[in-house]
């Protein structure tokens, strides 16, 4: 924009590609594309929703949720402040705008994100508003369209905005398996939470032209590897080129495009009535609870208690960081030889790679056979640099991934252990779809048939973390963390700098006591009273215990019930849900 008078404000913008001083009206014109060099500027859901759909045929879906603050949160400003200014400048409830309508005659369920409103993160109210969309999609039988622009998941909720990948994503898989098309528009920028999950995890992903997508921004993968670029890294046309995209759409020819995926979509299918229900919403949560205490009975004096004589150390959540991250801290592998018996590991995503951050295998649990897979960092600087510190790279959650399926075809039980400060950020996980690898894994295990058991057993760290821990029941170690972001990570973009970490890791309820009252955890195995590292034989009889506490209840439920009670444990939540926990303090 031009800074002279308010009138001339309206009347004219400057192009952020080549600077050009453009007139309004003919700039809206073009769809909001620069006519001298084509940059596409960002759009505000409404734009975007006029320009796609047929006029007079969009009627928007409810977006009016309780209030939700489920961390009390407050950095630098209160959560609620921000979210109060975010609705003022924005004119919108949430960070995402839910329709019905039709494009091009074809009827459709959407959901587009806007980037204004706290830079299109992913929160439990846009989780639970993209969820009841791809629902609405379900219950009409329409292909469900999803428009993303997002940094990512929102800091400011903490492992419940984390959860919104897995809630979301089985959505996706509802749609899949009724035949209905899914379609992601991805609008720059597209980051972090969102772009691994639904975004990419849609049967067609279309990328705007000059859109941005990747797991890790530019700033980060340069922050954390010290590396140039390459040119155009993360754009259209780099994921084009490496294989991410279906295709890269001018916005000028978005709609037709649509249109005509649409109309061969509809061509295939017979047209069938609206598939109603089965049960009202009141309903499912109660199966969901029976179904989670007949998974878990109470067994008095197990793993989920302080041992005798124990009494649960209450450190600070910065103490709780630094023991999660401390190197003597038993790893996949010591469990391996200490919880189980007869590991056989097996190598390799069959694409071409072993990542070594990731170990699996088959091995024994009392005598039953499970799949174990785990992340592995090591204790020794050269063994943790050799396992890249825990953090997969695609070809990682690809063997997981392949693992998981192969103990579904054998009727093998799951267990993950997860130890990871996140996904590999650097530069040649992104050209090889790290955001598309992550969410493959988090939709899989929505549907895997077979129990799914994870224990964070040490750092459980943002997506990554997340790819191995969708899972009937989610344990976790006393001095084990779990988080959307690393304290050190959200200090830096919530406060003035770093050093704020300590501040960030209280502010972000990471700690397994939290977590438990959150509902994201559902046991917390204790450790000796010192910690897991002081005494690791302890914390193998515990684990193990818990292990057989949790899973053998697992194993007769029959698997399409325990499809669906995996489902409703991650569909509670949503807005709802985070409303009812809110106040904890």
């Amino acid at each position: 924009m031009t800074a002279t008078a308010p009138h001339e404000e309206q009347l004219w913008s400057r192009c952020a590609g080549c600077a050009s001083l453009l007139y309004r009206k003919r700039l809206r014109r073009n769809l909001d594309v620069c006519p001298e060099c084509g940059e596409h500027a960002r759009l505000g859901a409404p734009e975007r929703l006029r320009q796609l759909v047929d006029p007079g045929s969009l009627r928007l879906l409810p977006d009016l949720l309780p209030e939700a603050d489920p961390l009390d949160f407050v950095d630098v400003l209160p959560y609620s402040h921000r979210l109060t200014g975010a609705r003022a400048s924005t004119g919108l409830a949430e960070g995402v705008v839910c329709a019905t309508a039709t494009i091009g005659g074809h009827p459709v369920a959407l959901a587009v994100m806007d980037f204004r409103f706290l830079g299109g993160s992913l929160g439990c109210a846009v989780g639970e508003l993209i969820t009841r969309a791809a629902e609405r999609a379900l219950d009409d039988r329409t292909p469900l369209v999803l428009v993303t622009a997002s940094g990512g998941a929102r800091m400011q909720e903490g492992a419940l905005s984390l959860m919104q990948m897995a809630t979301v994503s089985q959505a996706i898989a509802a749609l899949r398996e009724a035949g209905l098309l899914t379609v992601s528009v991805l609008t720059d920028p597209t980051y972090g939470g969102v772009a691994a999950s639904f975004a990419t995890n849609t049967d067609l992903v279309l990328a705007e032209s000059g859109a941005r997508m990747g797991f890790a921004g530019p700033r980060v993968i340069r922050q954390i590897t010290g590396r140039a670029l390459p040119e155009g890294f993360q754009t259209a046309d780099f994921l084009l080129r490496h294989g991410q995209v279906d295709m890269v759409v001018q916005r000028r020819s978005l709609r037709g495009r649509l249109v005509a995926l649409l109309a061969a979509t509809r061509a295939g299918r017979p047209a069938r009535p609206p598939v109603p229900r089965q049960e009202p919403a009141s309903h499912r949560e109660r199966l969901a609870d029976d179904g989670l205490a007949l998974a878990r009975p109470a067994v008095e004096g197990d793993a989920g208690t302080p041992g005798a004589g124990d009494t649960p150390a209450v450190r600070d959540a910065w103490d709780t960081v630094r023991m999660a991250r401390h190197p003597g801290r038993p790893t996949t592998l010591d469990y391996l030889d200490s919880v189980f018996d007869g590991f056989v590991e097996l190598h390799g995503d069959r694409l071409g790679a072993d990542c070594p951050a990731i170990v699996g295998g088959v091995a024994r649990l009392a005598g039953r056979h499970v799949m174990v897979i785990g992340h592995q960092k090591g204790h020794t600087t050269a063994e943790l640099v050799a396992r890249n510190f825990g953090m997969a790279s695609p070809a990682g959650h690809r063997k997981a991934l392949r693992l998981m399926r192969l103990a579904a075809r054998l009727g093998l039980p799951v267990v993950t252990l997860v130890d990871t400060p996140g996904a590999d950020p650097g530069v040649s996980a992104e050209e090889q779809g790290q955001a598309a690898a992550i969410a493959e894994n988090i939709l899989t295990l929505t549907v895997l048939p077979t129990p799914v058991l994870a224990v964070i057993t040490g750092e459980g760290g943002s997506g990554g973390a997340l790819a191995l821990a969708v899972a009937d029941r989610v344990l976790m170690l006393e001095n084990a963390v779990y988080s959307v972001i690393s304290p050190e990570g959200c200090a830096a973009i919530l406060w003035p700098d770093r050093s704020a970490a300590p501040q960030a890791a209280r502010a972000l309820r990471l700690t397994a006591p939290d977590l438990r009252r959150l509902g994201v955890v559902d046991e917390v195995v204790s450790e000796p009273t010192s910690a897991a590292h002081d005494d690791p034989a302890e914390t193998a009889h515990r684990l193990r215990a818990a292990l057989l506490a949790n899973l053998l209840p697992l194993l007769d439920v029959p698997p399409a019930m325990l499809v669906r009670l995996r489902r409703q444990r991650f569909r509670r939540f949503g807005a709802n849900r985070a409303g009812a926990r809110a106040g904890l303090r």
